[in-house]
């Protein structure tokens, strides 16, 4: 479970309580906010819970000590990872999504007209039923009946399934030492069990880790190479993350063209979704398919391809620290 660590001393008449949470980004960078509580907390079979209260972001949802996201800004990262690639496919209609416990991704999804089944399948029940009670924001996604919710690892799923889907999304948690999910950033899955369940003309998309100037070589870099393996396109983009305190990046990949231009892509989102997008439009999007001169570059000579075997990592972890006084 992320830890309380003493730190400090109370403040002022009456012992005032203090709280943050605390995640190490790197070795020697650590990156903290102040709590207004602590909402709850729990264990899986999987993985470690947490549901903060945050000064700057509002709810924050933490897992293994890992921010995933938070009521400011989970937005702008479930907006791109979702959007993109829905809209670059001619008539979405069936979409699988490799974790997504959280909701966020499905709610997204949903908002699509032409979506008709959406399969969300996460690995971790504590954690779908933790989000489901206390992120009251995709309580209507979860009771969609679009929604179709598996319990299962996602790629003991999709091996044992026979439908093949418009478009795949991967939101996974980051590929984190000992953690659940790292076998599914390799080639050997992409290639022998992810995407044999596209459709002709269907689409891929991931999560890819940090990409920023400093931070892109921990995975993005890696992620990238190795669907260029296995895909025909791909293409990278990132968005800042305020929460994150980072750039964040994602990889779209198909063996059919991506074309779709700023103009088509803002028609699009006016006749096929429901609602208006707070972050994605068609000039957001291309800008952040241009990535920056030193990514550019160091993603052009990236040579590893992710496999079990030469498997990278995110570095850090996080942890709460209280003064004294203590946090009820």
């Amino acid at each position: 479970m992320p830890r309380f660590n003493g730190n400090g001393s109370a403040l002022g008449e009456g012992r005032m309580k203090s709280c943050w949470y605390e995640e190490e980004i790197e070795q020697n960078l650590r990156w903290c906010y102040a709590l207004n509580g602590i909402l709850h907390t729990g264990e899986s079979k999987y993985q470690d819970i947490a549901l903060l209260d945050t000064k700057p972001f509002g709810k924050a949802l933490v897992i293994d000590g890992k921010l995933q996201s938070t009521e400011i800004d989970e937005f702008i990262y479930h907006e791109c990872l979702v959007h993109p690639a829905l809209l670059n496919h001619m008539h979405p209609k069936t979409i699988f999504i490799m974790g997504g416990g959280e909701g966020s991704t499905a709610r997204e999804i949903l908002r699509h007209k032409t979506v008709n089944k959406v399969v969300m399948c996460d690995i971790d029940e504590e954690v779908v039923d933790f989000c489901r009670s206390y992120l009251v924001a995709n309580k209507d996604a979860f009771f969609d009946s679009r929604l179709e919710l598996v319990i299962n690892d996602a790629r003991a799923e999709l091996e044992r399934s026979e439908d093949r889907f418009d478009v795949i999304i991967g939101d996974l948690a980051d590929p984190i030492e000992d953690g659940p999910c790292y076998q599914l950033y390799t080639k050997s899955f992409y290639e022998s069990v992810l995407k044999p369940r596209l459709k002709e003309n269907g689409i891929f998309v991931t999560q890819a880790g940090p990409a920023g100037v400093f931070s892109h070589t921990e995975v993005f870099s890696c992620i990238y190479n190795t669907l260029r393996h296995v895909f025909r396109y791909v293409v990278p983009y990132s968005a800042h993350i305020p929460s994150y305190a980072d750039t964040w990046g994602w990889v779209m990949a198909s063996d059919s063209p991506f074309n779709l231009d700023t103009e088509e892509m803002d028609l699009r989102i006016k006749q096929r979704m429901a609602g208006e997008n707070r972050y994605l439009d068609g000039n957001t999007f291309a800008a952040a398919s241009i990535l920056s001169k030193a990514v550019r570059k160091s993603l052009a000579k990236e040579t590893q391809v992710y496999t079990e075997g030469s498997a990278k990592f995110i570095y850090g972890h996080g942890n709460f620290r209280k003064n004294r006084s203590g946090l009820e």
